[in-house]
């Protein structure tokens, strides 16, 4: 294979709630002695020795707190089985009740008289606080700061974004991203030209290349039909002329030889057909040869791509990569997405590739002169060595490689300062160059050297 072609809701009721106060006070009977308030926390279901009986009506004693009508009645208070909830029903046994203790000496009483005011303060104490509290936090509440009592701030001032900012990079470059829609999908791209000349990606396009429906729509709401200039399915780049427009701003084409790992980038397009959709992130890897495509019968494409963890998503293809002065350093094209399948697509996992803008640049400038590609080719068939590099298994009569010296069963290891490791490397190696440029391979282990001169070859679309 040559290097264009590279080897193998609960209801409410349901929870029980006490009864108000007023309420339940109504439905006791007049008869029926009040029940002695249970401390806050106790529990309502206790054993039948331990559930608390009704008091007979009894002298004053030191001893003795004489009910205050404000208890509540808990509904399980009652003898289960007998009466209503909230009444007392006699037991069916008489029950003995303790006789009070007999008056104590002096000395004793006050004693007890001390201890039952002591008990007696400690409970009014404790009530006192606890009703001191539910108190203050009441009016604590009332008064505590709202967010929704500040009132709204001031709008904001229509001041410029600062440069280098995500914000500036969208509002430079949102006019000038399109969307795509053809009869089986859309993808994105961007306005070179002010008349809606287009840079996408040829498989955005590929099915209206010949004369199915190409619309494009801009931001600012306008749909033109469109069609194909040209395109190279080997470089995965189309141009295309929207029809009746005018006015548009035409990106800032930067370059992507000068970029550095770690650098931040933005990416725009549309998404799942969210056209406008602004992602950012950084340059995760720079000459990453990345196949892509293949299927359905089309041309696999092998780039020599930026990886970056910007969100790319299927309907971002031919959309652009920018860096922070907003100007474009490469077209988004794929993305890794483990699981994903031709039925179902896989989103972002944080590992895009773009194809850098010089080798774009050189592609799209050629067709929109001519309507046509020229690819950039060693003129030879490759593949992946066990013992890594690119094997050579034919030379093409009259190739660059022939003229370099380059023979069957050479190995490249190295283009100029590059590591060649596997057969796609050297072909993104390879078409990251423009026909005429000369390189240095490095054959075997470095012990021989060649210098090529590369050539050119005309790209079918077919």
């Amino acid at each position: 294979m040559t290097e264009n072609t590279p080897g193998p809701q609960d209801p409410q009721d349901a929870y029980w709630r006490p009864q108000e106060p007023a309420k339940q006070e109504a439905a006791q009977p007049e008869s029926a002695p009040a029940q002695p308030a249970q401390p806050v926390g106790a529990t309502q279901d206790m054993p039948a020795h331990e559930q608390p009986h009704w008091q007979p009506e009894a002298p004053a004693e030191p001893w003795t707190a004489r009910p205050t009508g404000q208890e509540q009645v808990l509904f399980g208070s009652a003898v289960p089985g007998q009466g209503q909830p909230g009444v007392y029903v006699p037991p069916p046994t008489t029950q003995t009740y303790p006789t009070p203790p007999p008056p104590a000496s002096p000395p004793r009483r006050a004693g007890g008289l001390v201890a039952g005011v002591a008990v007696l303060a400690l409970l009014v104490g404790g009530g006192a606080g606890a009703l001191g509290g539910y108190l203050v936090a009441d009016r604590n509440t009332a008064s505590a700061p709202s967010s929704l009592d500040v009132p709204k701030p001031a709008s904001q001032a229509a001041a410029n974004a600062p440069d280098g900012t995500v914000e500036a990079v969208a509002n430079k470059l949102l006019p000038s991203v399109v969307q795509l829609r053809t009869q089986n999908g859309e993808g994105s791209g961007f306005v070179i030209r002010q008349d809606g000349l287009v840079v996408t990606n040829n498989h955005v396009i590929e099915q209206a290349a010949d004369g199915g429906s190409l619309k494009v729509v801009y931001q600012d709401g306008q749909i033109a039909d469109a069609t194909v200039i040209g395109r190279d399915p080997t470089s995965d780049l189309a141009v295309v002329q929207s029809k009746g427009v005018s006015g548009k701003a035409p990106v800032v084409l930067g370059s992507s030889e000068n970029l550095k790992v770690g650098q931040a980038v933005v990416a725009i397009g549309s998404p799942f057909e969210l056209s406008g959709t602004v992602t950012s992130g950084i340059v995760s890897s720079l000459h990453r040869p990345t196949r892509a495509g293949g299927d359905n019968g089309s041309e696999a494409t092998v780039m020599d791509a930026i990886q970056t963890d910007a969100a790319i998503n299927p309907g971002n293809s031919g959309g652009p990569l920018v860096n922070m002065a907003g100007q474009v350093v490469g077209i988004n094209s794929a993305i890794y997405s483990p699981g994903s399948s031709q039925r179902q697509q896989g989103g972002s996992v944080g590992i895009g590739f773009a194809i850098p803008i010089d080798q774009a640049r050189r592609t799209a400038d050629e067709i929109v002169k001519t309507g046509k590609a020229t690819q950039t080719v060693l003129g030879v068939k490759v593949q992946t060595d066990q013992n890594g590099g690119a094997k050579v298994s034919e030379v093409s009569p009259g190739g660059a490689a022939q003229a370099a010296g380059i023979a069957a069963g050479d190995v490249v290891t190295k283009l100029d300062d590059r590591r060649i490791d596997t057969s796609d490397a050297l072909v993104a190696a390879v078409r990251s160059k423009a026909p005429g440029d000369k390189v240095t391979l490095t054959i075997g282990n470095g012990t021989r050297t060649v210098t090529a001169t590369l050539g050119g070859a005309p790209v079918p679309t077919n």
